[in-house]
């Protein structure tokens, strides 16, 4: 085989093992033409990449691997930078806070997906496994690309807003039954502020569970056995389909565990 197809060849490689690396876009508007002219989704990574840890190691592990060079072919990455120490152009600090605001970012790594036109429909973060598992999750989190899977992301964001703005809300009002250890009284105040607000879906679920979860905990202070039956009656009332119901399933076998390792002591 002629030695300058081998140079060829060799080079390719090269740059195909460098291309994840080269191909982060710093700027969203760039990358949503990118992705158009492409028809391609779009990688997100909100990153603190002087300061966050959790952003360093994902860069490290994930990111930086040749094996990572693979994701181009169905996303334009783009790079969101908050740093601390290092200098970065005015405009471009002030575009990324309003793109954190405008997204509700609120910790760091965030990995968000967007389709073509900048709609997000998935979000993600640190992932444990290197290269090739994240290429197999983001692949799986790909399949969410379509109308219903936007729309249900849209709802989701919403309903983390809604508990964002209530919980504090209902936290004073329930405060007095912490502190007389009223559980039925805070159940049925708790009942009645869903109510009011006429919450719905994984907002109402969320604030439910913490609600009727920390009044146990407060009524009936090391009670699991009374925090396993609140847990119970909640996963009872709860639409099998409803997403975050598998979070509590998993929250209520950690409970069950300690519950069972106390009753051996």
């Amino acid at each position: 085989m002629p030695r300058c197809f081998l140079a060829a060849v060799a080079l390719c490689l090269s740059t195909l093992s460098l291309s994840a690396a080269d191909a982060w876009l710093t700027d969203l508007d760039e990358g949503i033409k990118v992705a158009k002219a492409e028809k391609k989704a779009i990688l997100v990574d909100f990153t603190g990449s002087d300061w966050c840890g959790w952003c360093i190691r994902l860069k490290k592990e994930v990111f930086d691997q040749k094996e990572f060079a693979a994701v181009t072919k169905d996303f334009v990455l783009v790079e969101l930078d908050y740093p601390q120490k290092k200098k970065q152009p005015a405009d471009e600090k002030a575009k990324n806070k309003a793109l954190a605001e405008k997204f509700g970012i609120e910790g760091f790594p965030t990995i968000l997906l967007l389709d073509a036109n900048g709609e997000p429909f998935a979000q993600t973060g640190y992932e444990a496994g290197g290269p090739v598992k994240y290429l197999a999750h983001l692949a799986e989190l790909l399949k969410a690309n379509t109308a219903e899977g936007r729309q249900a992301f849209a709802q989701a964001k919403k309903d983390e807003g809604l508990v964002r703005a209530y919980s504090a809300e209902l936290e004073t009002i329930l405060t007095p039954f912490f502190e007389k250890k009223d559980l039925a009284g805070g159940e049925a105040a708790l009942a009645q502020f869903i109510k009011a607000k006429s919450l719905t879906g994984a907002a109402k679920f969320n604030l439910t569970v913490n609600a009727r979860v920390s009044l146990t905990q407060a009524c009936k202070p090391g009670d699991l056995g009374a925090v396993l039956k609140v847990l119970d009656a909640i996963i009872a009332e709860t639409p099998a389909d409803l997403k975050e119901l598998g979070d509590v399933k998993q929250f209520r076998a950690q409970v069950a565990a300690a519950a069972a390792a106390k009753a051996k002591k």
